[in-house]
C-alpha cells in the first residue's frame, strides 16, 4: 500500500462568512438601536442568538454543488426567525420596549447586506474555479452506466462547482477487470475524490474500494441504486438532480466544530502548562537529573494529521539508548528508570505533550499518535488504521480509556484501537471528549495495568 499526505481543502471560509455576518448585525444595530438600548446587552443577545440559529438553520452549510434557489430559501428561513427573536429581546428584557417598524428595517437592511455578501463570494468562487481552475478537485468515477455519464458529464459541463474529472472505469468491460489498475492511477493522479456506481462492482470490489479509500485518506461518494450498502453512516446530497452517497461524515471537519475543539485545547492546554508545567517540571528536572545522566525532555517523531510527521515531547523516563525510537516500552523493561516508571504509571511523562496541543500538531483528545516506524508497519498490516489521521492525535483518547493503551502485544491491540478511533472520529463531540478526559483523570490516579 502506498503512503502519503492527502490535501485537505482550506475550512476559512465559513468562520470568515460568520465573521463578517456578525459584524453586519452588530454594526447596523448600533446604528438603528444605539439610544434605545443598551449596545453591549443588545449586541450580546443577538450574536449568541445568530450562532446558536445558524447552528439549528445550517444557514452556513453552502457546498460548491448547491444550487441558488437552495441558499435563498437558508436566508429567508434565517430572516423570519432571526426577526422573531430580535422581537423576542423585548420580552426578555423588560426595560427596553424596541419599535416594531425599526425592528423589520433593522432585520431587512441587516439580511440585504448578508444575501449581496454570500451570493458574491458564491459566483466569485464559481468564477475563480472555471476561469482560473482554482480551487478544484480531482476526480474518477468506476462503472459505466447511465447515472456515471450523467455525473460525468455534470463535471465537464458545470466547471464552475470546481470538479476536475481524470477518468471513468468501465468495471464491465472485461471479465477479469483489475482494481489495482484503478488504484494506481488514482494515487500517481493525485486523485481527491472516487465517485463508485454500486450497481457496477461486486460486494468484494465495493469493499476493496471502501479499504483502499480508507488506508489512503481518499474521499469516497457512491451512486446509489436499489442496492443495499452496509450498515455505514451515509450521508445523502444531490448535484444538481444526482443523488450522491458520502461514505463517512467527520464532524471535524466541519470548521465550526474545528473552532470549538482548537478553542477547547488552547484553554486547556494552557491552564494545564501554567498551573501544572510551570511548578513540576522543575521538580522532575532535578529527580531525573539526580538518577540518570540525558536531557529532561525526550523528543520523538510521529505521524499526526494527515500523516504529517511532527516532534512529541515527554519527558525522559528512560535510560538514554538508540532503540527509544524502534521499540515501545514492554512490561519489566530495563531501560526505564525509577522515576520513569513512577511517571509512567501515573502518566505524567506525557504532560509536556500539551505544548504540541497548544502549537497545534495536536488535541487533548484523539488517537494517540504511534511511532513512525510502527504507524508504517500498521498501516501495510490492519486494515483502516490511515482513517485514525484525518483528525489530530490526542494526549488521551476513546480507544485508551476503553482498555487499549500501552504496549501493542499482538495485532487484536491494535485492531480494537482502530475500531474506537474510528468511532471517536465520526462521533465526536464535546462532551465525548470531556468525558473522555474525565475518565483518564480517574484511570491515572487509580493507575492501569498496561502503564508501564
Amino acid at each position: 500500500m502506498s503512503l502519503f499526505k492527502h490535501g485537505r481543502y482550506s475550512g476559512f471560509l465559513r468562520p470568515i462568512s460568520y465573521g463578517i455576518d456578525l459584524l453586519i448585525i452588530n454594526l447596523l444595530a448600533t446604528r438603528y438601536f444605539l439610544n434605545e438600548v443598551n449596545p453591549f446587552v443588545f449586541i450580546s443577545y443577538i450574536s449568541i442568538t445568530w450562532v446558536i440559529l445558524s447552528l439549528g438553520s445550517k444557514f452556513y452549510e453552502v457546498y460548491r454543488y448547491t444550487r441558488e434557489v437552495y441558499i435563498l430559501s437558508l436566508i429567508f428561513k434565517q430572516l423570519v426567525l432571526f426577526l422573531l427573536l430580535v422581537y423576542a429581546f423585548s420580552g426578555v428584557f423588560n426595560e427596553y420596549d424596541l419599535n416594531p417598524g425599526t425592528i423589520i428595517n433593522y432585520c431587512i437592511s441587516s439580511f440585504a447586506l448578508i444575501a449581496v455578501f454570500k451570493f458574491s463570494i458564491y459566483y466569485l468562487l464559481q468564477k475563480y474555479r472555471s476561469e482560473f481552475g482554482g480551487n478544484v478537485r480531482k476526480v474518477v468515477i468506476l462503472g459505466y452506466n447511465k447515472k456515471t455519464l450523467a455525473l460525468e458529464n455534470f463535471f465537464k459541463n458545470k466547471q464552475e462547482y470546481g470538479y476536475s474529472h481524470r477518468r471513468t472505469f468501465d468495471v464491465k468491460k472485461t471479465n477479469d477487470f483489475d482494481l489495482n489498475s484503478c488504484f494506481e492511477f488514482i494515487l500517481d493522479n493525485g486523485i481527491d475524490e472516487i465517485y463508485c456506481s454500486i450497481s457496477e462492482l461486486n460486494n468484494n470490489q465495493i469493499n476493496n474500494v471502501v479499504d483502499f479509500a480508507d488506508n489512503n485518506l481518499k474521499i469516497l461518494k457512491f451512486l446509489p441504486d436499489n442496492k443495499e450498502i452496509y450498515s455505514k453512516k451515509l450521508k445523502y446530497e444531490y448535484y444538481d438532480y444526482i443523488p450522491i452517497l458520502t461514505l463517512r461524515s467527520i464532524p471535524l471537519e466541519e470548521p465550526i466544530n474545528q473552532f470549538i475543539k482548537r478553542g477547547f485545547d488552547i484553554v486547556f492546554s494552557s491552564f494545564v502548562i501554567i498551573f501544572i508545567l510551570s511548578w513540576l517540571t522543575p521538580i522532575l528536572a532535578i529527580l531525573i537529573k539526580l538518577e540518570s545522566r540525558g536531557p529532561v525532555f525526550f523528543k520523538q517523531a510521529r505521524n499526526g494529521f494527515n500523516y504529517k510527521e511532527f516532534d512529541c515531547y515527554k519527558f525522559r523516563s528512560m535510560t538514554p539508548n538508540k532503540d527509544a525510537h524502534l521499540y515501545q516500552a514492554t512490561r519489566g523493561d530495563n531501560r526505564v528508570t525509577k522515576v520513569g516508571k513512577f511517571m509512567r504509571k501515573t502518566s505524567v511523562d506525557e504532560l509536556p505533550q500539551f505544548f504540541n496541543v497548544l502549537f497545534g500538531d495536536m488535541s487533548v483528545v484523539g488517537p494517540r499518535p504511534h511511532m513512525v516506524s510502527h504507524t508504517t508497519m500498521y498501516a501495510k498490516r490492519i486494515d483502516k488504521f490511515m482513517v485514525r489521521h484525518f483528525v489530530k492525535p490526542g494526549i488521551t483518547g476513546l480507544a485508551q480509556i476503553s482498555g487499549y493503551r500501552g504496549e501493542v502485544e499482538s495485532d487484536i491491540d491494535i485492531i480494537g484501537r482502530v475500531k474506537y478511533d474510528i468511532f471517536y472520529i465520526e462521533n465526536w463531540s464535546l462532551l465525548l471528549d470531556l468525558k473522555i478526559i474525565f475518565k483518564t483523570f480517574l484511570n491515572a490516579v487509580k493507575g492501569e495495568d498496561k502503564a508501564y
